[in-house]
Parts: structure tokens; sequence; C-alpha cells
């Protein structure tokens, strides 16, 4: 049983907004994602890091999540992204999933999930884009901390959409977050392309820092530990 993080699939098979038009590295990029998942096991969690669909709505992404829970793994844990129109409420969502028998998909959304002898925490996360909507980030940053409550005691890892900090950047309220919870490690997407050059990898004071977008990891979910 193996634990892996990937984000920013940016699927579009029932839309039409595939990645391939930027060329480069994302040409094929949904092949290149079945081929990536072959090292996951039926037994594995992969947290899918948001930026999952450009579906629009639940049934315009109905495809995408079909390709998603078609994918090797036993459980995927998602989490928004600012591109995730489709969206909704978790109960909407969890229906969704259940009418359809995507038995691996999971929202990862004011809660969090075991696995050994962590708890996997997460959410959106919060961006400088958007630092002008403070009842947004306020939410989030209750969401973040409802995620980190509920793993109790246990050894905490977070999954964030949005970088927490990047090179000339930090979210002070969010880093304040992780370190007063005692996250061990934290994995981020959001990232593309030349953006990949600002992101933080390693030990940032008290927490551990790796950026897992697609394009970064080469389409491959990233392993975090056995």
């Amino acid at each position: 049983m193996a634990l892996y993080a990937i984000g920013d699939t940016h699927l579009s098979l029932g839309s039409n907004k595939p990645m391939d038009v930027f060329g480069g590295g994302w040409e094929g990029y949904v092949d290149k994602l079945r081929s990536g998942f072959e090292q996951v096991g039926p037994e594995d969690t992969v947290v899918l890091c948001g930026d999952l669909s450009w579906g629009m709505g639940l049934e315009e992404a109905a495809e995408d999540f079909a390709f998603l829970n078609a994918l090797p793994g036993g459980r995927k844990l998602m989490l928004k992204g600012n591109h995730d129109y489709w969206w909704n409420t978790a109960s909407k969502m969890n229906r969704f999933f259940a009418e359809h028998d995507w038995n691996t998909l999971h929202i990862l959304h004011n809660n969090c999930y075991e696995y050994g002898e962590y708890a996997l925490c997460g959410t959106r996360g919060w961006f400088y884009e958007e630092k002008g909507d403070q009842k947004v980030f306020k939410r989030e940053l209750i969401r973040l901390e409802a995620s980190l409550k509920a793993a109790g005691d246990k050894k905490k890892l977070c999954f964030l959409h949005y970088p927490p900090l990047y090179q000339g950047y930090r979210c002070p309220e969010i880093i304040a977050l992780l370190e007063q919870y005692g996250v061990e490690r934290c994995y981020y997407g959001h990232l593309h392309g030349g953006s990949h050059r600002l992101a933080v990898e390693g030990l940032q004071g008290k927490v551990e820092y790796h950026l897992v977008s697609a394009d970064y990891t080469g389409f491959r979910p990233q392993k975090i530990c056995e």
C-alpha cells in the first residue's frame, strides 16, 4: 500500500478545452496520465490536488470523473482547484459519484482521511491574485483548520491546490496554521511551465514543501510513502 499525489490533470474529455493546445509537455497528456498511473497499485491512495476537470458542472465533468475513477488506485482524494467550476456541495458530489458507481473518488473538504500513522488534510488554499477577497480567504483558513483539527493527534500531511509559498511570495496565515498543527509535509499544485522555477522544494521553517503539478511530475503521481 502506497500514498501518491498529483495535481492539475486539467481533463477535458466531455468539454472542449484540451491542454494539448499549449504544446510542449502537454501534448498527449491524457495518455501520459494513463501511463503515469501504471505505477499505482489497486490498494494505493492518490491525492488529486485540484484543477482536475474543465467541466462547468458535474454532468459536463462526468467523462473526466469516469477516467479518474478507472485509473489504478483504490482511493482517490479530490481537492478543489481554482478551475474546478464543477465543484458543488460535498453531499451532491458524493451522491453523483455513487449514482455512477465511481467508488474510488472521495472529496477532501472540511475533513481528513487516515493513511496508516498519518492523517491526510487539505483544502484549496489561497493565492495572491485573490488577496482582495477577504471573505473567501477567511473561509479557506477556516476550512484548512477544520481539516487539521479533524486529524486530532495523528501525524499530518497537508495537500493544497495553491502554493502557500514560492519565490517572492508567502501566505503567512496558511503557513502559520501548518506549523501550529505540526504538519510534516505540504504538497501543492497550480504552478505550470515557466512558473516551475518559482517552486519551493524542501524544508522551509517547520514544514517540508513539494510541488506536484502534473506537468512538473511528468504526469506521474509522486510517491509520498509506502
